[in-house]
């Protein structure tokens, strides 16, 4: 028997992407002023979803880096600052979300084994 189920080892792989997505963001909002600068995401929901659907096989779920080629200023960037700082913003919540989730369930199973 596991310790760590599927589910668990899940929201540690989320967490792993969304601090993964964190980063790339903030390397967006720091090139906000370079000229030709194409923006850059991470996608790991989809990669988890499939994993999931997939049989859990949720450590190998790949967590890859997207890029947009779409050009929104006269300066050949892609880049829109207040969109990225939404996404900053609304990852921040979900990475928080995925850490407190997670520390809910190794609480419990601390308190199963008597830890507490």
């Amino acid at each position: 028997m596991e310790l760590f189920d599927t589910t668990q080892l899940g929201l540690e792989r989320a967490i792993s992407g969304a601090e993964m997505r964190q980063s790339v963001l903030a390397a967006n909002v720091a090139n906000a002023n370079t000229p030709g600068y194409r923006p850059k995401d991470v996608d790991f929901h989809s990669a988890l979803r499939a994993a999931f659907a997939n049989g859990g096989d949720v450590e190998n779920a790949p967590i890859t880096e997207t890029s947009s080629d779409a050009v929104v200023r006269a300066d050949g960037s892609g880049l829109d600052i207040d969109v990225e700082a939404s996404k900053l913003s609304q990852n921040g919540l979900e990475y928080q979300a995925l850490v407190q989730a997670a520390r809910g369930r190794i609480d419990i199973i601390e308190s199963a084994m008597g830890v507490r």
